[in-house]
């Protein structure tokens, strides 16, 4: 949908809403109430659900935030039955289930209902089957530690649907207070672990103990420990004295209310708590989650939850935050490419030519080996395509651990230009603190001009405090989003959209395999468009220090529609306004190709079929691939291949492993002693879907 379609069709929608009888916004068109209700509804979407404000189509965390928002101003919202046929049927996972339940959406889904007068009956057999803590991963954690909250949100499902809790009681009641400081707080790991607790964990664990009928084992000073998270302005940080990221949030106040208010108390400064919260209150008539951000309904319903659970549900138009305008872009700016832990391995002329092809200008080259990303450059500059390689590693087995919230991978992607020395990775799997990374990981890389990509992560309570580390003192330069093995990180990690305008959302390649061929339909998937002058290294920090970056993916799992988190809205219009110049799908100059015929010599050290002597030519199709870059089914077949004019009976070479996947699929003539002088090889192929024949032809020189 282009911009001006969706903000046309969200104003229509919200001027329906406002004017339909089963509306309740106040009889006082200026009421704070109103105002809270006309934002609301500017995030309801044709689908039925509710929306992030930057985003076409709804999703359920915005839709639980919204129905939240009604159920505390005691009104219900306009077009219910759609809104409660969305809450059931729009699981995030119906993009794609991945590997582990993450409970909290059912949480979302049973509570949102509920408030809506609804059956929740058909979830119990899906709730019934949490009996236990889960086992994580310890690929992710090294001590397979769970989330907390995924945890909590487990036994509060069983007790909002009125599931028994007597073959659950045990297990899930040591798993809560082994989790419970010496301060009456608790956090992800046990307690002997060490480290503080973390407001959110101990908030989730307050009210999974109430649900499982078990008492706090120190009431007095779990009330004492978070009065002490309160800050001179008046919001909440994370614990007392936290070692890094220490800031205020909406969350964290919510988090510190309502667990002050369940063990019937206040927060020590509580007119000043009161305070910060309505200075979170826009002018669009959401709440942000820090003075200045932009409206998120997350940010609105908790801090409506908790001014309401302090017994000051008002807001005086005093409060309102004044938005200072943003300048205005750069006139001589560009639309560019760039793919991140793209192909970096395998053949340096197949990356070249789908750089070529696809309009890739800066391709971030995953993990390769020492001296291909030079080799490939020279290529590029002798054939005239205008790309730059740089690295963008996923450095494997980095783990970091933060005490009371656990040893995490994936924390380590990074992005550096090529030719410089930025850094080696860490041990793999020992484990460093935060401090020790940011001193050891982090500094070289910065100071080779390098960036750091934050990846994924489940826990939310620690993703926050990265990232807020980050806007703090640098750190994460980038967050992923589309990605090839989970659609978007947003859709499963929905806190992401927190930081929508802070950090730059980018899309992440994470290239699986050893050639850039095998990839070539993930890089016709998604990619990030950065807006610069010139496609350079340093343009691309400009642009990420900018925030002028947009991540889009459109394809199959988009279902050939166009998704897009970028920076502001600016950003996002100008990049939809030059869409001919990088749109990769029904572009008459932008096409994937269907063969790859490359003239192989001795020389060529990273191409699969390289002789001793002489000249081979190896020829690959078009083939859709796995999503860890193998061949899987065929869509384009070699007819014919010519040489200098004759016809040559070329090798097939299909090499399968056990389980029996190819590895590798293409075709082979070998040349032993080529005579000196122009030569040329002619391709006939034809694509299997609509029987059309198509000739490719390359020339060399021996």
């Amino acid at each position: 949908m282009k911009r001006r379609e969706f903000l046309k069709t969200t104003a229509a929608t919200l001027s329906l809403a406002l004017t339909r009888n089963d509306t309740v916004v106040g009889s006082d068109s200026q009421s704070w109430a109103a105002e809270v209700c006309h934002y609301l509804e500017s995030l309801r979407r044709p689908d039925g659900g509710y929306a992030w404000s930057d985003q076409p189509l709804s999703h359920l965390t915005p839709s639980y935030a919204v129905v939240g928002c009604y159920h505390l101003l005691e009104q219900e919202p306009p077009n219910k039955d759609a809104l409660v046929e969305f809450l059931r049927t729009h699981h995030p996972f119906q993009i794609k289930k991945l590997e582990r339940p993450l409970k909290v959406f059912e949480f979302q889904q049973i509570q949102s209902l509920l408030w809506l007068g609804q059956d929740v009956s058909s979830f119990r057999e899906r709730i019934g089957e949490w009996t236990k803590p889960a086992e994580y991963p310890k690929y992710y954690e090294r001590d397979g530690y769970p989330v907390l909250q995924m945890e909590a949100m487990a036994v509060l499902c069983r007790s909002l649907i009125g599931l028994p809790i007597d073959r659950i009681e045990s297990e899930f009641i040591e798993y809560f207070h082994v989790r419970q400081r010496s301060s009456g707080s608790f956090n992800n790991t046990p307690a002997d672990d060490g480290g503080d607790g973390h407001v959110m964990n101990t908030w989730w664990s307050i009210q999974a103990l109430e649900a499982l009928n078990e008492e706090n084992d120190n009431p007095n000073g779990t009330i004492e420990w978070i009065r002490r998270c309160q800050r001179p302005g008046g919001g909440f940080t994370y614990q007392p004295e936290p070692s890094f990221a220490g800031i205020e949030d909406v969350t964290y106040t919510w988090a510190a209310v309502r667990a002050l208010k369940h063990l019937s108390a206040d927060p020590a400064q509580r007119q000043a708590c009161v305070n910060s919260l309505r200075s979170l209150w826009n002018p669009d008539g959401g709440f942000s989650a820090r003075p200045s951000w932009p409206s998120n309904p997350v940010a609105t319903y908790r801090a409506l939850d908790a001014l309401k659970a302090l017994d000051a549900f008002d807001l005086p138009s005093s409060f309102r935050t004044i938005k200072t305008k943003k300048p205005s872009l750069p006139k001589d700016l560009e639309v560019f490419t760039a793919q991140i832990e793209a192909g970096g391995s395998g053949s340096c002329v197949e990356a070249v030519e789908l750089a070529r092809a696809l309009r890739i200008h800066l391709w971030g080259a995953k993990n390769s080996p020492s001296g291909w990303i030079e080799h490939a450059q020279r290529l590029a500059d002798n054939r005239g395509v205008p790309v730059t390689f740089f690295k963008a590693n996923e450095e494997y087995g980095t783990f970091v651990h933060v005490p009371g919230l656990g040893t995490y991978s994936h924390t380590s992607d990074i992005a550096a230009p090529a030719g410089v020395d930025c850094g080696s990775p860490l041990p793999r799997n020992e484990p460093v603190s935060w401090e020790e990374f940011r001193r050891r990981r982090l500094q070289p890389l910065q100071l080779a001009g390098g960036r750091l990509i934050w990846q994924f992560g489940e826990n939310e309570e620690l993703t926050r405090l990265y990232l807020d580390d980050s806007l703090q003192r640098g750190g994460y330069a980038a967050i992923s989003t589309f990605h090839f093995g989970n659609p978007d990180f947003t859709n499963s990690e929905p806190f992401l959209k927190q930081y929508w305008q802070q950090i730059p959302f980018i899309a992440l390649q994470d290239a699986h395999g050893k050639e850039s061929w095998w990839w070539a339909e993930r890089l016709t998937g998604f990619r990030t468009l950065f807006l610069a002058a010139k496609p350079t290294w340093s343009a691309w920090i400009k642009a990420l220090q900018n925030n002028w970056v947009v991540a889009v993916r459109h394809d199959k799992i988009s279902k050939d529609q166009t998704w897009m988190h970028g920076g502001s809205p600016e950003v996002v219009d100008f990049v939809r306004e030059r869409e001919e110049q990088w749109r990769w799908w029904d572009h008459p100059s932008i096409n994937l190709p269907l063969v790859s015929l490359v003239a192989v010599t001795p020389e060529d050290r990273w191409e699969a079929a390289r002789p001793d002597q002489g000249v081979t030519f190896r020829l690959r199709c078009r083939w859709d691939c796995t999503t860890q870059g193998l061949p899987k089914v065929q869509r384009v077949e070699l007819l014919e291949l010519k040489i200098d004019g004759q016809e040559v009976k070329p090798t097939l070479v299909a090499p399968k492993a056990r389980w029996g996947a190819y590895q590798d699929h293409y075709y082979s003539y070998h040349i032993a002693q080529p005579s000196a002088g122009r030569h040329a090889a002619k391709a006939t192929f034809r694509v299997l879907e609509d029987r059309v024949e198509s000739s490719h032809t390359i020339e060399f020189i021996v």
